[in-house]
């Protein structure tokens, strides 16, 4: 079982293959977009064009929805931007509400929340690794299984995970050399954690529900990162890994989630068994010792987001952001990333960086933009058109859109 990889590091690694290609695409007006004001999808730029975007993670308009833009602007008035400290020195009482609610959205779970995905990874897994957090035993010593596909917040942390146990990349989709992984596990008497994305920004659907039995037949733990999960299906807005799962956190399952993307709003939580005591947690995890919370008005606006997800109007968004997802899949000849799938995200795919970069310009000359995206997001040497979906998207602008990609891959296949 390979360990922690020796020889140039991740960082060196990356720089020797990474080309200027985004670099160019920003100089040439394709991305690091500008933005002076909002309309639904429309955005207007600070050179004075307009245009329909298919970039943002807010997948089903939350962050401009009225409920939520007042709770902000009440919250400004009454506390401030800020309250700079630590959560065990002094919070606004929207942290209280907004964990009681994520609560009642996972059925009773313990939430913590955190001021972003990355850092409730930071937070819970050095306490999981340590093999003191309460209701989470390990055997002997802990050994760590990456997915290849789990997103960079969680790899960049390896050599952190090392402290604690080996880190092993692992392939969930090679379910024959997944299992030879834990049996060799078992054989040392080691726990075994595996790393997974729920919703892959880049990678699709996993089988959450497989892999969390998986694991539990061989004593050990699966922690789902399911950022891009969240709020878009569920019930309650719950997400992909916690309705994959049959809206039940088993044992020896962890979900972290994003508040940043389709939820509306700002930071990120941890979902962990209920019962557990997070006293532990906020006294241990990095984070939260040394950290400050979420901006004021954010936690509002997560409050508010929460009880709306515990409304019917949740569904009605749900049903809106795949009604969309549906329409582009039908009318696009090619197949994209994605396609078919209940994930938010498309991709397509071009065989070099110059084809990726003529068919942005060619999309924003239309009055469309989307993130064209390069290596390390997807292979040396290829481009792809990551394209963000939306409730708010009108069908107008999703057929618009894959009118032009339709023109783009073709010219490209040609």
């Amino acid at each position: 079982m390979n360990t922690m990889e020796t020889g140039p590091s991740w960082m060196t690694i990356r720089q020797q293959r990474t080309s200027g290609a985004l670099s160019s695409a920003s100089d040439d007006g394709l991305t690091s977009f500008e933005v002076v004001s909002r309309k639904g999808k429309a955005l207007t730029l600070v050179d004075g064009t307009t245009c329909t975007e298919f970039i943002s993670c807010s997948y089903l308009g939350l962050e401009s929805h009225p409920m939520l833009v007042q709770a902000a602007g009440a919250a400004l008035e009454r506390i401030g931007i800020h309250l700079s400290a630590s959560r065990s020195a002094m919070s606004p009482v929207y942290l209280r509400q907004l964990e009681q609610l994520l609560s009642d959205i996972y059925a009773g779970a313990s939430v913590t929340v955190f001021t972003s995905t990355s850092n409730a990874h930071l937070g819970v897994l050095p306490l999981l690794g340590s093999g003191t957090m309460e209701g989470y035993p390990i055997k002997n010593s802990i050994m760590w299984l990456v997915d290849r596909t789990a997103h960079a917040s969680m790899q960049v942390l390896r050599g952190v995970l090392s402290q604690f146990g080996p880190v092993s990349r692992v392939d969930t989709q090679d379910m024959d050399g997944l299992k030879q992984a834990l049996a060799r596990c078992a054989q040392e008497k080691i726990t075994p954690v595996l790393l997974i994305d729920g919703v892959g920004s880049m990678s699709g659907l996993l089988p959450v529900s497989e892999l969390s039995e998986l694991l539990q037949a061989w004593g050990g733990y699966l922690y789902i990162d399911d950022a891009h999960g969240i709020s878009i299906t569920g019930k309650h807005g719950a997400g992909y890994a916690f309705e994959n799962l049959g809206h039940r956190l088993p044992d020896n399952t962890l979900i972290a989630g994003s508040l940043s993307k389709a939820f509306g709003g700002a930071g990120g939580f941890i979902v962990l068994k209920s019962g557990y005591q997070v006293a532990q947690l906020r006294a241990l995890a990095n984070p939260l010792v040394f950290g400050h919370t979420i901006s004021v008005p954010l936690q509002a606006a997560n409050v508010a987001s929460a009880q709306l997800h515990l409304s019917s109007d949740i569904v009605s968004l749900q049903s809106a952001l795949w009604a969309n997802a549906h329409r582009l899949d039908e009318q696009v000849k090619q197949q994209m990333m994605n396609a078919s799938l209940r994930a938010p995200i498309r991709g397509a795919l071009f065989q070099s960086e110059q084809q990726g970069t003529a068919a942005a310009s060619a999309l924003r000359a239309e009055g469309i933009v989307v993130f064209p995206v390069f290596y390390p997001i997807v292979e040396t040497g290829k481009a792809m058109l990551r394209c963000a979906l939306s409730a708010l998207h009108t069908p107008e602008q999703v057929d618009n859109l894959a009118r032009q990609l339709n023109v783009q891959l073709s010219q490209a296949s040609a």
